[in-house]
């Protein structure tokens, strides 16, 4: 059976190791310009649903690279130096970053899809003043740290100008490849307990779903999760049957 080992930095491969370099770059910038020039690089890099005042097209991109807290970076990154240096080892440095892409975009895209659904229900309430004031002024009134008195002006002024930002989406690619190519390896949970690729693979998910479907308050972006796992094993399935997984 195989047993995963992680290596130390200098012996990871050049696309994980610039990973980890460019996310703590951004990092690290996004807190001296917040600091000394009191700029919020969220709004210009974080994911922006389309139509709002921060959007961009390339935050489906740049989201990937900036995160919210120090446990935030640490846990993304702990997985992608984990995670990113065997598959990289076996696909090679431009499939891995390709994968990480696709899967990271894909994750974009599913929380695009999820913030629309969700405002399906909320726009007959509103009149199409209320709804252009939210998608125009929205994003000022959340800065000031206030929303809309009506809820469902509130709920979509939510939706719409709340940003998604982090690897996240990317990283449970990562998950997801890993599980599927090695799936009788052992992840220590804690450093501790032994728990087969596989079983990780799915249990996350499981939770992921759950939180997602019901509803969870707790500020991450589960369904982009979800969405990086789902795009993955699209890319994986593709690349078997074009037999180019090894």
């Amino acid at each position: 059976m195989q047993q995963y080992r992680p290596s130390g930095f200098g012996l990871l491969p050049p696309v994980v190791k610039n990973l980890l370099i460019i996310n703590g770059l951004f990092f690290l910038a996004t807190i001296s310009l917040s600091k000394v020039l009191h700029i919020d690089l969220t709004e210009y890099l974080g994911l922006h649903f389309p139509g709002s005042q921060h959007f961009g097209v390339w935050q489906l991109v740049s989201y990937m690279f900036m995160h919210a807290g120090f446990e935030h970076i640490l846990f993304n990154m702990f997985a992608l130096w984990m995670f990113g240096n065997v598959l990289e080892n076996v696909w090679g440095p431009k499939r891995f970053l390709n994968y990480y892409l696709i899967t990271g975009i894909g994750a974009g895209l599913m929380q695009w899809l999820v913030a629309y659904i969700r405002m399906q229900p909320l726009l007959p309430l509103l009149t199409a003043d209320e709804i252009h004031m939210v998608f125009t002024q929205g994003a000022d009134v959340l800065k000031q740290g206030m929303n809309y008195r009506d809820e469902a002006m509130g709920s979509l002024n939510g939706i719409v100008n709340s940003s998604t930002i982090g690897a996240s989406g990317a990283v449970f690619g990562i998950l997801l490849a890993f599980g599927m190519m090695f799936p009788n390896s052992l992840i220590y949970l804690y450093f501790a307990i032994p728990v087969k690729a596989k079983y990780f693979v799915m249990g996350y998910g499981a939770v992921e779903l759950y939180l997602g479907v019901s509803g969870s308050s707790d500020g991450v972006a589960h369904f982009a999760h979800l969405g990086g796992m789902i795009f993955g094993f699209f890319v994986i399935m593709y690349w078997k049957k074009k037999g180019k997984l090894f």
